[in-house]
């Protein structure tokens, strides 16, 4: 249990707010490239509580600037893409992509009131899919060299998915390896031939048994996090009947993200940024280290949960998340269906907005959440005492040098039963992941 005091810190994200201060020092996933590909390339975005707007000027460069206009507070979602920037349609002013008003055109001749209007306005760049924000003060640091980032286009997806509740519940599900052998839990196995696009459907590493039976057999993983320069690193082991050990590695990237394995093609890189501080979007990155993604495909396998524009799930609170009481006595351990995404979802939204932490207990298993707070608090009080350089990935250690993370399934054999000999294990199965990538995914 933690205080109510300790539980605002942890998760309220507007300007001047604990966790807020400390998520505008990284980058954030803003939008998907996708949505600006439309006719009219102009996207309303709330993040961290604020309402912007984003656009692509005459240029091709990309703006993010207040969704307000500074005269009479207008929404320049409606604005006019003219002149190399965006034109409230209320009265014809005019802004740069760097939120500096240009031309008030009904205003008497000669005048220089717009010279003192700005507008809101944020850094932001694309990145394999997603457009990213940066939202603090001064420079902006530079981007991990992320396997997400260093993938050519061709070997990443995007998307993203709304979730109705707090981001940091939203972050816990995906560093609490735990949960994947009931949440997760299908009571029938898949052919994993039919496995892609799917995360569970794989088989385990070395082995002909599917993961989803794995997990299913071995519920008690011993859990172990460590620090490290991005974040945390969580080994989750499995104890097989016939001597061997499953490894399971997964990682916290400092501040919100997770990278997790998919399969042995491919991992997931997931942030769960805040759009204030009851909502919040999961943005995905999958990498595949084989053959180019088919984006086609994934796109129509997501788009049959989602919506659009906003990106919501067909499934949510509203319709009981397509709860099915006969499917849950002969299929999942949820009755929610065959998406994970809405099992996690329906974990992380039945909670409330926020989740009142007050009245939790945490169990030995919650080692990844409880080593990921005390870094957030960490983080928190550095920044209160102006030691910025403190945080991850923001000090001494170049962003640019830090690869990877390693995140996959392996198998150790029976007589690896020394911690070095299950890192081995990993390394082994990561060493031969990268070797046959067709992109340079050495590190």
């Amino acid at each position: 249990m933690i205080s109510q005091e300790m539980n605002d810190s942890l998760t309220l994200v507007g300007k001047g707010s604990d966790a807020g201060e400390v998520l505008r020092r990284y980058w954030q996933p803003a939008a998907l490239s996708d949505e600006l590909t439309a006719g009219r390339p102009v996207v309303p975005v709330r993040l961290l509580g604020e309402d912007l707007v984003l656009f692509r000027d005459s240029e091709g460069k990309l703006g993010l600037i207040g969704r307000r206009c500074p005269h009479r507070g207008a929404d320049m979602c409606f604005g006019r893409l003219e002149d190399n920037g965006l034109r409230c349609p209320f009265h014809g002013w005019h802004f740069n992509r760097d939120g500096q008003c240009v031309e008030q055109p009904g205003e008497p001749e000669g005048s220089r009131m717009h010279e003192q209007i700005q507008t809101a306005s944020y850094p932001a760049v694309e990145k394999n899919g997603i457009v990213w924000a940066y939202m603090g003060p001064g420079e902006p640091p530079a981007f991990p060299d992320f396997d997400c980032f260093r993938a050519p286009d061709t070997h990443v997806f995007a998307f993203k998915g709304l979730w109705e509740c707090n981001w940091l519940q939203a972050l816990e599900v995906g560093i609490d390896p735990a949960h994947a052998s009931f949440l997760h839990r299908f009571l029938q196995d898949e052919d994993p031939a039919d496995s892609y696009g799917k995360q569970f459907r794989d088989t385990a590493a070395n082995t002909d048994v599917p993961m989803t039976k794995l997990l299913r057999d071995y519920p008690r993983p011993e859990i172990s996090a460590d620090e490290t320069d991005y974040g945390l690193k969580i080994t989750a082991l499995r104890h097989l009947d016939d001597g061997r050990t499953h490894v399971r590695v997964t990682n916290q990237i400092f501040p919100e993200a997770i990278c997790i394995p998919m399969s042995r093609e491919m991992t997931i890189t997931q942030w769960h940024v805040p759009i204030d501080d009851h909502n919040c979007y999961w943005y995905s990155m999958f990498t595949s280290f084989d053959k180019p993604v088919d984006k086609v495909r994934m796109r129509e396998q997501r788009l049959k949960e989602h919506r659009l524009p906003d990106y919501a799930p067909l499934k949510n609170a509203r319709n009981t998340y397509g709860y099915d009481p006969k499917e849950q006595e002969t299929q999942t351990y949820t009755g929610m269906g065959l998406d994970i995404n809405v099992h996690d979802q329906w974990a992380v939204e039945s909670m409330g907005a926020i989740q009142d932490r007050t009245e939790e207990h945490l169990g030995k298993t919650d080692v990844g959440i409880i080593r990921y707070r005390r870094m957030l608090r960490a983080a928190i009080a550095a920044l209160k005492e102006g030691r910025e350089t403190a945080l991850p990935m923001l000090g001494e250690v170049d962003p640019a040098t830090i690869h990877g993370p390693v995140s996959n399934d392996s198998i150790a054999d029976a007589d690896a039963e020394s911690g070095a000999a299950l890192e081995a294990a990993t390394a082994a199965s990561d060493a031969e992941r990268r070797a046959a990538c067709p992109w340079d995914a050495r590190i």
